[in-house]
């Protein structure tokens, strides 16, 4: 009898995918037609005590503003404006009702900076403290960001920097490491972690952008993008890190692509503190930075990366084939092809 540990996180994930409509799963959150001029955004993420948070490393609060962002980070990454969320709560009997106070502290917030209300929820008994969170969204059917919208000769823009939520979870784990780092370096590296800002800002920014240079909308039917996409941007957050957002990008999107050693941007920090192995290792695999990851073309990507400023940047570039290869221009590194094994997969041992 094969069990859910046999067959692992995205095995499990294609056998659910058959269960619904194929033209709206495969991307951070659904896309439902409602009324004429808006398309409502819906996703869910549940977070469980020992897998996502800890007590050891998470206060109730941190607790509830990272499970509110990893929401609104979903919604950023479909190009869509929150709405509202629903919470739902499986709780232990004997957890002191403080602390469930605490993280709805936390949540709320969070939630104030975007003006995203919570609408109702449920409550249920649980052996476990499980934390499930669905927001709403909406978005002009014209402007949904989609994985599956990328073509040969894009340019790769992430829009932050990448590693640092790692860090701060190792900093937490083992205070024992980072020595050399200065107070106010180790508080940055913690709260990246604790408290992850979800990417809404960047959204008016790249409207304003695809307004402005409306021209290349205008050649767009001369780039085989899918008709679906409305749009000359793919995307997704990295939340599972930014290995996993390219790859899935691409897989979406039947491309390669090329990832720049040299242009993934890492936190400063990590010059002076982390080998380049380490600190590669963490920007692509770490996960939970919530920065977004955009393929758009060559000349709204500088723009884009133009003003958003320190900490975005182009990393890569979309090409022919299903490979996705990282690259150093510099040869200190040999070419390696990036796979999904190498970062947090859940039922993984």
């Amino acid at each position: 009898m094969t069990k859910v540990k046999d067959i692992g996180e995205q095995s499990l994930l294609e056998k659910l995918q058959r269960f619904c409509p194929a033209e709206i799963i495969g991307d951070d959150a659904a896309v439902l037609e409602t009324t004429p001029g808006q398309s409502l955004v819906v996703t869910t993420d549940v977070l469980v005590d020992g897998v996502h948070f800890s007590n050891l490393t998470t206060s109730p609060e941190d607790a509830g503003w990272r499970a509110a962002a990893a929401n609104l980070s979903d919604l950023a990454a479909m190009g869509a404006s929150p709405l509202g969320i629903t919470v739902g709560l499986g709780l232990p009997g004997e957890l002191r009702v403080s602390w469930v106070e605490r993280l709805y502290q936390g949540m709320t917030e969070c939630l104030q900076k975007y003006n995203t209300p919570i609408v109702g929820g449920d409550v249920v008994r649980s052996p476990v403290t499980t934390l499930s969170i669905t927001a709403f969204g909406q978005v002009n059917p014209s402007q949904i960001i989609r994985r599956s919208a990328a073509v040969v000769g894009d340019a790769i823009v992430v829009t932050g920097v990448h590693g640092a939520s790692h860090a701060g979870l190792e900093l937490l784990l083992h205070p024992e490491l980072g020595q050399n780092l200065k107070d106010a370096e180790r508080t940055a590296l913690i709260r990246a972690h604790q408290r992850p800002q979800p990417r809404l800002d960047v959204l008016p920014i790249l409207w304003k952008i695809l307004d402005s240079q409306s021209k290349i909308q205008n050649h767009s039917t001369e780039r085989s993008r899918s008709l679906k996409s409305k749009i000359p941007v793919a995307g997704m957050d990295s939340s599972d890190g930014l290995a996993d957002a390219i790859i899935q990008i691409c897989r979406a999107s039947s491309v390669g692509a090329v990832l720049e050693h040299r242009q993934i941007p890492v936190p400063k920090t990590f010059n002076h503190w982390l080998p380049p192995e380490q600190a590669l290792k963490y920007a692509l695999y770490g996960g939970e930075d919530f920065e977004l990851v955009l393929c758009l073309p060559q000349e709204l990507a500088s723009a884009l990366v133009q003003h958003l400023g320190e900490g975005a940047a182009i990393a890569g570039r979309i090409t022919a084939g299903s490979t996705v290869i990282l690259h150093d221009e510099q040869k200190k590194f040999p070419d390696q092809v990036l796979n999904l094994s190498q970062g947090f997969q859940h039922f993984n041992s």
